[in-house]
């Protein structure tokens, strides 16, 4: 891989890690993801018109369904990530959706594309199941059904509901990976124009959200449009960036490279936010990033 395709991945992956701090510190719930559909429909608006020019009118039905499709998906996605980060550590988030996600995503390839898992991919699944494992906070989340302090069994109960969305998110990411790759193998979408007229679907179904008491929407928004914002320029641009640095180096060395994110989120998130067991959860991380570099190999 050249320095320029590394480049690209590595802030490629920070840029992702630096999105889902915000979605953390954003805390928000179905109108603040209203919130970014919206501001991201607005700036990306000039892309998708120049891209989508003489495309988009030769789309048909199905077209425009498997579109509807995945922003449904994606929707359901957001919707669990925001619920985790309001429930969990960013540091026990992030590495369950994208090791999971990753993990998930591979089985269900498999299983519904006939693809075999070799002896490598076999041992990358083990790696990110101990991962995950231990970025949930490892011997001390079995053991805390038992622990005597009141605040601990209530940290770990809130820990893992936050685990159970978390992969509940991983379970949308499996999905969506599966009905993008048709929609942009198979049925020729591009990628750019699939991206946004799914976040169309999402802004649209969530926009009653909005309006139903639009005087405590105006408040979140004075709270949270700055996160918005990040979110909405950021994951797009992560995206293109990633698919630059495809263009540039095959993408068997590109789909390692980019678990740098899990690094970043890990080392930032957990000192930004102060959480515990930062050590335990960075060693998680790295055990998730094996798996899933064997994952794709």
């Amino acid at each position: 891989m050249s320095i320029l395709a590394f480049s690209l991945v590595a802030l490629a992956g920070l840029i992702h890690s630096l999105w889902n701090i915000a979605a953390k510190q954003a805390r928000g719930d179905a109108r603040f993801a209203c919130f970014v559909g919206v501001v991201t429909a607005l700036i990306w608006a000039p892309v998708a018109c120049y891209y989508g020019a003489d495309v988009v009118g030769a789309w048909g039905r199905a077209a425009w369904g498997v579109v509807a499709l995945s922003g449904a998906v994606h929707l359901a996605y957001f919707m669990a990530l925001l619920r985790a980060y309001r429930r969990a550590d960013l540091t026990v988030v992030y590495p369950t959706v994208h090791g999971a996600g990753t993990l998930l995503s591979a089985l269900l390839a498999a299983a519904v594309f006939r693809e075999t898992l070799t002896a490598l991919a076999l041992c990358g699944i083990v790696a990110v199941a101990v991962g995950v494992f231990l970025v949930a906070g490892g011997p001390r989340l079995a053991r805390a059904g038992g622990a005597d302090a009141a605040d601990s069994r209530v940290r770990y109960r809130r820990l893992r509901r936050g685990l159970g969305w978390g992969l509940l998110a991983a379970a949308f990411v499996a999905v969506f990976t599966v009905v993008d790759g048709y929609a942009v193998k198979a049925m020729l979408l591009p990628p750019i124009l699939l991206q946004y007229f799914g976040n169309l679907v999402r802004a649209l179904v969530l926009l009653p959200s909005v309006l139903r008491d639009r005087a405590e929407a105006a408040v979140l928004w004075r709270a949270q449009w700055r996160y918005a914002l990040i979110i909405a320029v950021a994951a797009p641009m992560s995206y293109v960036l990633l698919m630059s640095a495809v263009r540039l180096a095959p993408l068997s060395h590109v789909a390692p490279a980019r678990e740098l994110s899990l690094l970043f989120t890990a080392l930032i998130g957990g000192r930004l936010f102060a959480e515990r067991n930062r050590r335990l959860r960075l060693l998680g991380a790295l055990s998730i990033g094996a798996g899933m570099i064997a994952l794709v190999q």
